[in-house]
């Protein structure tokens, strides 16, 4: 059972790289004109509904092998002509979360004290959501199509981001419809770019009323973000880079468009197998996969590994090739909390451009363990 969204997106996305099968959502059409067109992200805009001067924010495709799938929410009380989407009416002020992922977006535009209920909450890491848990400001609200909705309901909630996997959950949708609380599906978490994926926040802070906050945020992430990426010395030596463990007996490799290459790519570094320049992870043998680990020079996310014993019992046949023997090898499990929750997965999703300084000093500095933020080195 995912008991996190992002320890899913991690199976999901790292692991397996399956091909899920599309599922259409029909929506009425409606004439509008583009209020806030995303400069990175592919999976939402704000629009205005032309007849009526509506604000709407349209999500498109929220899951992955999703095609032709739109969720609309109004953002105001203005009338629409025979509309059928979600209406939140007004901001959002009491909001349940389904990810972690939303708990940092809301943290990051100051809007984290309207969080009531999160799916999860023993895996959160914001300090300010943290500790409004431990004083039972913050409920848990349960997992996946197991919700808790008379709690929901009883939290007076306003508002549900939704995480979908590998289609909209009728089960769930259907039942806050019955409750009339609004929902939305919000997906980052598929958005290759990392920019793309930190982008959402613009939309959380639609919902919120408050989206100058969310685009000054954005804009703060994004010149930094550029800033790096753009130094020199990240294109003069670049190092290739093996990432991952297997999963059983099948290492699976992200694809060249993936979030995690694009990262490394963009700090200046050489993924180890751009043979995969398709939508999702492939399987390759672990023997194949030692033949390529044995000409990287660095080793990166490693999963739960935390130590070189812990390598070595994970996949003895490894333990000599140069990164190890180097030891070039860094987790991205730095910041990660007692019950196993990753902030770099939560709050990471909003700071690429932390995860991109972390990288530009492993693949260019060979930086001190003390000077990253989400990545360690394996010790």
């Amino acid at each position: 059972m995912r008991a996190l969204a992002h320890i899913a997106t991690t199976l999901l996305i790292i692991c397996f790289g399956l091909h899920l099968g599309a599922c259409n959502h029909a929506e009425q059409a409606l004439d509008v004109e583009a209020v806030y067109t995303p400069r990175y992200a592919q999976g939402f805009e704000i629009a205005r509904e032309k007849s009526s001067g509506a604000h709407l924010l349209i999500v498109k495709n929220p899951w992955q092998g999703a095609e032709q799938v739109e969720f609309h929410i109004a953002l105001d009380r203005t009338p629409i002509h025979n509309f059928k989407g979600q209406r939140v009416g007004e901001p959002a002020q009491r909001i349940v979360a389904m990810s972690s992922s939303y708990v940092a977006m809301l943290d990051a535009i100051g809007c984290s004290d309207r969080i009531a209920g999160i799916s999860g909450t023993r895996f959160i890491t914001t300090p300010s959501v943290r500790q409004a848990i431990e004083r039972g400001e913050v409920c848990e609200v349960g997992h996946d199509t197991n919700l808790d909705f008379e709690r929901i309901k009883s939290l007076r909630t306003d508002l549900v981001l939704l995480y979908g996997v590998a289609g909209e959950a009728k089960s769930v949708t259907n039942k806050l419809e019955e409750l009339a609380i609004p929902y939305i599906y919000i997906g980052d978490y598929v958005e290759s770019e990392p920019l793309g994926k930190a982008e959402w926040a613009v939309a959380l802070a639609w919902l919120c009323g408050c989206p100058e906050r969310g685009e000054e945020f954005f804009r703060g992430v994004e010149q930094r973000y550029n800033a790096i990426r753009e130094r020199k010395y990240c294109s003069a030596y670049r190092p290739k880079v093996m990432l991952n463990l297997p999963y059983r007996d099948t290492w699976f490799m992200p694809s060249t468009k993936s979030y995690a290459v694009r990262l490394i790519e963009d700090a200046g570094g050489e993924y180890i197998y751009p043979q995969n320049s398709s939508s999702s992870s492939t399987p390759i043998s672990l023997e194949e996969a030692l033949l390529l680990a044995g000409e990287a020079d660095f080793w990166l996310n490693l999963g739960q590994i935390s130590t070189l014993d812990e390598l070595r019992n994970a996949v003895p046949r490894f333990a000599e090739v140069e990164a190890v023997r180097q030891r070039r090898i860094y987790n991205n499990n730095r910041r990660t909390s007692r019950s196993g929750g990753s902030d770099f997965w939560e709050s990471g999703a909003v700071r690429p451009d932390v995860i991109l300084q972390d990288l530009v000093k492993i693949l260019h500095f060979e930086a001190p363990t003390d000077s990253l933020y989400y990545y360690k080195r394996i010790e």
